[in-house]
């Protein structure tokens, strides 16, 4: 129940590619985890987000707009439909995600899991998902002490 962070399988160089993988209670935190005057976008911000995309025309292809370029850190499913845009520069990596229940680091290569500041639940909060295998962003809710990454906005 309070703040915390690891990176992928507790090695060193996954953290200086695909960052720290935090519980949501690090997001909770007074003393922030963002630098000054940025913050973790809430649930209605990152929905806001990808209604600028498909607006944008990239309707149906949320997830690869926001991906990285490319398949440097992803798995190559063969599908060329589910390759990253970078669009917007968001540049998401697939630093996999923590489980809550066993410790297990879990999808590095395979998922970009993204934390949002709001709560679903007294124990679970909304997370954004990028894979592999879509071209779509996933909107899910779990356990607050699960790992997975952060972005932070700038006001």
């Amino acid at each position: 129940s309070t703040g915390a962070y690891g990176y992928y399988d507790d090695d060193l160089s996954h953290q200086e590619t695909y960052g720290n993988l935090y519980n949501w209670y690090a997001i909770d935190d007074s003393r922030g985890i963002c630098p000054e005057d940025w913050y973790v976008p809430t649930e209605a911000e990152w929905t806001e987000l990808e209604v600028y995309i498909m607006n944008d025309g990239y309707a149906g292809i949320e997830g690869n707009a926001l991906k990285e370029i490319g398949y440097e850190h992803w798995y190559n499913d063969g599908n060329p439909d589910h390759e990253g845009l970078d669009i917007y520069g968001f540049t998401g990596l697939p630093g996999g995600y923590r489980n809550y229940g066993n410790g297990g680091y879990y999808s590095m290569g395979a998922d970009g899991t993204f934390w949002s500041s709001s709560e679903s639940s007294r124990t679970s909060a909304w997370y954004r998902i990028l894979n592999y295998y879509s071209s779509s962003v996933y909107r899910n809710s779990y356990s607050k002490q699960s790992g997975y990454s952060v972005r932070c906005v700038g006001d």
